[in-house]
Order: C-alpha cells, then structure tokens, then sequence
C-alpha cells in the first residue's frame, strides 16, 4: 500500500513540474497538459498569474469553462479569444478589482455539453421528454443518448481542481474570494455550481446564458426545469452574487424572454442590484469578440475590491 501512495504522489508532482509556460499579452499562463481526474476525463488546466505574481501576496481565483477560448486566439479554432489577460491587467492596474488568477479549464469537446447542462434539473424531465431532448441534440450531431455529467464536473472543480490550485498557487480560499464564469452552455454550469456549492463560490458570471438547453424553443420543457431549479435552489441572496446578460442578435436572439423570466425569479427571492445585475447588449452576438468587449462588467461586480 505504502508504495502504491509513493507512486501515485510522485506522478502527481511530475503533474505540477511539467506544467508548461504559454506566451500570453499580459502575466504568465502555466498550462497543466492532459491534467487527470477520478471524476471526469482528463483535460488540459491553464493557470494565469498577473504580472508581479508573488507568493508574498494572497489572490482571488476565477475559474473559467471553455479555457482554451480565453487568452489567445492563435490557437483557438475560430482565431478570437476572449481577452482575459488583457482585461484583468487593465483593471487591477486601474485597482477596481482584487488580485486575481484566472483558472481555465478546458471543455473536451465531445462531452461540452454533458458536462455543462445542469444535472439535477434534467432528471426532472420525463422519460418522454428525456427523449426529446436527445431527439433535438442529435439535429446537431450529437448523440440522441444524452446524459448530464455536470454534477461529476463541479466535482472534479471542488474537489480535485480547486485543493490543487490552493495548495500549488498562493490563493484566498474562501467563498468571498472564489468565482466561477462562463458562457452560453458555460453560463448554466456556473449558475448551477453557485446554487449546488454557495459555500465554495461567492459568484458566478453568466454571459449569453443558454436557457433553451437544446436549440429549439418550440416546445422545448428545459427552460421551465431551469426556472423551477432556481426558484428551490437560489441561495440567500445577501451569500452570493449573479451576473447575467445576452446580445440580441443570432444565437442570443432567443435569450431576451426567457432571462426575462430568470429575473422575475431573482427578484421574487430577494436579489437586489448589490448581489444580482442582468445586462442586455442590443445588437450583440453569441462569440468570443462580443464577450470580449463587456467582460470587464462582471469582472468588476464579481472582483471589486
């Protein structure tokens, strides 16, 4: 047994010491290649650390889903990124924001949508309207059997990733100081980890929410699961933050009805302009270059000092 646990805690540094500096604008991004996990398969961890990181100071952490889209866009497959790096930089340089390092975890690809659709909503649907889901996906490639794995994937976050971030880098580990972001399918999973760990996440960033789920609203039951999920699910409003918002134009086109909805339940429960805000942008799409230009928004309500 003794030697099992040598073997597993050596290949777990061999982990940390093989994490590759990238070239970024601004700071250093440490990539943690191929990066394994008991919950959820392995993926690639990009860590990055402001310009000046010391070990002497202490950090927030944000952590981000769709990792390989947030600092440079030479090596995203549509060539747009979302210009975290920059972003950060500029507002902790101005101080309205805390120390931040950013942790962007990668999506797989094959199981993005798995992993990001919220689990526990979905086993509320019937059988029938299980069915259908998958009918939708399937329109688009996907497969017709489709089963969330989102719980399995906020676990690998609190429980693998985040005791390794805090041990490995010289992070604040309280809820006050830890933040979760993303968009579209990106932005259900970080409103679904805030309600599933309120005490691990101060906060989520929801840009272009994706509440239809699929990609039909016609019939489609899955805004309603979502609607019902927040409205016995929120926390207390005075613990946690939500930041909302949508374009009006593409993809985003669908969103202005159904957050309208979202909102009316965030006020129902007490949310107020210090712990929520919703934000439209009229004529904004569903892309990289349209998050780029706003993400300084949420970053502010979610990081302000």
């Amino acid at each position: 047994m003794k030697k099992v646990f040598i073997l597993i805690f050596i290949c777990f540094n061999l982990t940390i010491i093989n994490a590759q500096k990238k070239s970024v604008k601004y700071g250093i991004l440490e990539v943690y290649e191929n990066y394994k996990s008991v919950n959820v398969q392995a993926r690639n961890i990009g860590v990055w650390l402001p310009q000046n990181y010391s070990p002497k100071k202490k950090y927030a952490v944000l952590y981000m889903h769709d990792g390989q889209m947030l600092f440079d866009s030479t090596t995203t497959f549509n060539k747009t990124e979302w210009g975290v790096d920059e972003c950060l930089t500029k507002l902790m340089r101005e101080g309205k924001i805390k120390n931040t390092i950013v942790i962007g975890i990668w999506n797989t690809k094959e199981n993005r949508h798995q992993e990001y659709f919220p689990q526990k909503p979905y086993e509320s649907l019937s059988k029938e309207e299980k069915e259908n889901v998958g009918v939708s996906l399937k329109k688009i490639g996907m497969s017709a059997e489709f089963t969330p794995s989102s719980d399995n994937y906020l676990k690998f976050i609190v429980e693998e990733l985040k005791p390794f971030i805090d041990s490995t880098y010289s992070t604040l580990i309280d809820k006050e100081n830890t933040f979760i972001a993303g968009s579209s399918m990106g932005g259900l999973i970080s409103m679904y980890a805030v309600c599933e760990y309120p005490n691990v996440f101060g906060g989520a960033a929801c840009l272009s929410t994706h509440w239809p789920g699929t990609f039909e609203v016609e019939n489609n039951p899955i805004p309603e699961i979502f609607y019902n999920y927040l409205t016995n699910n929120l926390p207390k409003p005075n613990q946690n933050k939500f930041y909302f918002d949508y374009g009006t134009e593409e993809l985003d086109a669908l969103y202005p009805p159904l957050q309208t909805k979202v909102d009316a339940i965030m006020k129902s429960k007490g949310f107020s302009n210090e712990n929520w805000i919703t934000q439209k942008f009229e004529g904004e799409n569903h892309s990289e270059n349209a998050w780029k230009k706003r993400l300084h928004i949420p970053m502010e309500f979610l990081l302000k000092r």
